[in-house]
């Protein structure tokens, strides 16, 4: 019994001293030189039914601080509200028309997701203009004013392919501060930062935030563009794991004056967007999904357990094993700016989650997964 209690202890000394010091969450300092003058950027923005923000995203790329050249092009994936309209204005009004392309998206191709084949559909109009480099961001990111000079800065001084910023995420809503930091914990830990920006020698990790990736076109050219991964719902993940096999450098960190725009004001909310690809990330195993949640179990829930234990030595070791997951999440809860009581709450947090990947196993079953703005995606 006491071995089976020890293992929740193991786990957060393996997790706090052996996996990249992902917990280590600080946003790093932009580069202190400029990115190389002159450089030309192409933003490619896929966008469905996202007029109620993507005039914001728009604006904050139009007023960005670079020494270059930044074109914009918004592919319109089948809106019904209005968004091209939305772009154009937003455009207009910060004296970045000329420099916006709207295109009307088609339907995705057999065997392609809906985001992929509208970023593809990006790249072809982009491919002619000789970019340096293309920024994918989806519609509902404001860009901090310096966003795209330190992407860039970052690609030339790392000497990277594919450099990708995790951008801050809402925490307006109650349910925001419980879950969100949570969410990006969790994602860090799968990905440590450190071993994704390893040469692939050392390590073979490779990950990206869908929300702003900044590539290199002859990276995305090398790899076969992004029919290469075109089924792939997440393809982010999926696009920096090309890139780095085919032998480019990659880079992934967090930011903070970089912000997602939307909004998961309750608890379903936040449920379906991680349903949405939390089976995926098993590879659709049902092996690898009672795997994992024994492991969330044995890792959240077990110390929790222990803690109404009759014998002292167990509440002991159930106690440590809170102490120690408290404080490999406390960084990230300081990080969002949240009290630090928050740092206690990562066993609901667990069983929240575990909940949300048993979910998208019985939708993926049911012929329905990875439902995204009405498109299944991953049936």
């Amino acid at each position: 019994m006491y071995a089976i209690a020890a293992i929740p202890v193991l786990i957060w000394i393996y997790l706090l001293i052996g996996r990249g010091a992902f917990w280590r969450v600080a946003a790093r300092s932009p580069p202190r030189h400029p990115a190389g003058a002159g450089r030309h950027v192409i933003v490619i923005m896929p966008a469905r039914n996202e007029a109620q923000v993507i005039g914001t995203a728009l604006a904050s790329l139009a007023a960005q601080t670079f020494d270059g050249v930044i074109d914009l092009i918004v592919v319109d994936d089948g809106s019904t509200d209005g968004t091209a309209e939305a772009a154009r204005h937003a455009a207009r009004a910060g004296g970045a028309l000329p420099r916006l392309r709207v295109i009307q998206g088609t339907a995705p191709p057999p065997g392609w997701t809906g985001k992929l084949w509208a970023l593809a559909q990006g790249v072809a109009a982009a491919s002619v203009a000789g970019a340096d480099y293309f920024l994918f961001t989806d519609a509902d990111i404001q860009h901090g004013p310096r966003s795209v000079a330190t992407l860039v800065a970052t690609a030339e001084a790392q000497h990277r392919d594919l450099v990708s910023h995790m951008v801050k995420l809402s925490t307006a809503a109650a349910a925001e501060r419980l879950l969100i930091p949570a969410f990006v914990f969790f994602f860090l830990k799968l990905y440590p930062p450190a071993w994704v920006a390893a040469p692939r020698d050392k390590h073979k990790l490779a990950a990206a935030a869908g929300g702003c990736i900044l590539i290199r076109p002859q990276a995305l050219a090398r790899i076969g563009g992004l029919e290469a991964i075109r089924s792939r719902i997440i393809d982010d993940c999926a696009l920096a794991r090309a890139v780095k096999d085919s032998g480019g450098g990659i880079w992934l960190e967090l930011t903070r004056d970089t912000r997602s725009l939307r909004v998961y004001r309750t608890p379903a909310e936040i449920g379906a967007m991680i349903s949405r690809s939390a089976f995926a990330q098993l590879d659709h195993s049902y092996l690898v999904l009672g795997a994992t949640l024994l492991g969330l179990f044995l890792t959240y829930l077990l110390p929790v357990a222990l803690l109404f234990a009759a014998d002292p030595v167990l509440v002991a070791i159930g106690v440590a094993g809170l102490v120690l997951m408290s404080a490999s999440y406390l960084p990230m809860v300081r990080f969002y700016g949240l009290s630090s009581l928050w740092s206690l709450c990562l066993p609901p947090i667990a069983l929240f989650y575990m909940g949300a990947v048993i979910h998208s196993a019985v939708q993926y079953a049911r012929g329905s997964g990875g439902r995204w703005k009405g498109r299944v995606q991953d049936a």
